[in-house]
């Protein structure tokens, strides 16, 4: 069996280098300049809106959770904040990070800090891992937010649908930054301008987490870890299943995201909760266009790309029985096929299987 070397310090990131997947020339749908600049247009409203829901709902959820409290009816309401807090915070953490949310800077500032504390993500970090996300989407030894890797480990998917292992990795990170250490992959790809910054935001997320442990003992109450940290484990369990199915069962270090995204319809709720981020073939490939305009964008690429799935349910049908596979052939991935309008699959000069 052939295992992928997912290390961005090992040898897999050379190779991957000198195989040249790592590079700009990326496929694009061809699309009309006026319409890619009307799609690009950022306006403050529908971020704004989105924003003033979930604050609202997530101290609806808070307060009537708390009030209720030791009644069981607290439970739905406290998995409700869990979803908001531990997987909305995700997207937002996401688009706001892409700058795309919103028009005005300082809002996306003010909420992409605020979803990377909920998150455990270090801010400045993680723009960094992000954008090589971006450059290096699923290329081994290069993209440092590989969600499934291969061959698949069945138990360590069941421990991040809860976040045990993020949440252990971020507040590792978070201990290592506020003793005023980076890791090593870290220094692959973060600007070291960025390492007092790093230090300094895990002292003081520190403190808060000290306070909110404090807090609780002092209380002798649950309630302060409910709304502060727990929310991280308990409420991610949507982030991770929609996570899943961005890249899950795709090909690896291909130029094409045609081939290694996957664009899946969902429910009004999810797509809320998501930010649209189910047109996950549209984001990789125009980046700069924002959440909210997606499903235009969807609709002037449908002629290029692989059709949709239908309903999570029906990504997952397709999406099981390939990481099933790829316990055993980590070589295996699903090749999705192109309407008869679409331009051939740039496959890119593909590497050899990363062995360790």
């Amino acid at each position: 069996m052939t295992f992928r070397d997912y290390n961005l310090t090992g040898p897999a990131n050379a190779r991957a280098i000198a195989s040249g997947l790592v590079t700009e020339s990326w496929y694009r749908t061809p699309i009309d300049r006026k319409v890619m600049k009307a799609l690009m247009k950022r306006s403050d409203h529908p971020a704004t809106r989105d924003t003033i829901i979930l604050v609202v709902l997530m101290i609806a959820f808070a307060v009537g959770a708390i009030v209720v409290m030791p009644s069981w009816w607290a439970l739905p309401l406290w998995l409700a904040y869990g979803v908001l807090y531990g997987s909305a915070m995700d997207s937002r953490w996401h688009e706001c990070g892409h700058g795309t949310a919103f028009k005005t800077r300082w809002k996306n500032t003010v909420v992409y800090h605020i979803a990377c504390f909920c998150m455990i993500r270090d801010p400045y970090c993680w723009k960094y891992s992000h954008v090589r996300h971006h450059s290096d989407t699923i290329i081994v030894g290069r993209d440092p937010e590989v969600a499934i890797m291969r061959p698949v480990v069945v138990v360590k998917m069941i421990l991040n649908l809860f976040g045990v292992l993020d949440t252990i990795d971020g507040v590792k990170r978070m201990v290592i930054h506020a003793t005023g250490r980076m890791l090593d992959d870290e220094q692959d790809y973060v600007d070291p301008v960025f390492f007092p910054k790093t230090y300094r935001t895990a002292r003081v997320w520190m403190m808060i987490y000290i306070v909110t442990g404090a807090a609780a003992i002092t209380l002798q109450s649950w309630v302060p870890l409910l709304l502060i940290g727990l929310p991280r484990l308990y409420g991610c369990w949507h982030m991770v299943l929609v996570g899943w199915l961005q890249h899950g069962g795709l090909a690896d270090n291909v130029l094409d995201h045609r081939l290694n995204c996957r664009t899946v319809y969902m429910n009004p709720i999810s797509r809320f909760i998501y930010w649209n981020m189910n047109y996950h073939v549209e984001h990789h490939m125009f980046p700069l266009v924002p959440y909210y305009r997606l499903p235009e964008l969807h609709e002037v690429c449908k002629f290029d790309f692989p059709a949709p799935n239908r309903s999570i349910l029906d990504g997952y049908r397709e999406m099981l029985p390939a990481l099933w596979a790829q316990r055993k052939d980590p070589d295996f991935h699903l090749r999705r096929g192109l309407p008869t309008t679409a331009h051939p699959y740039h496959n890119g000069p593909l590497a050899e299987p990363q062995l360790s």
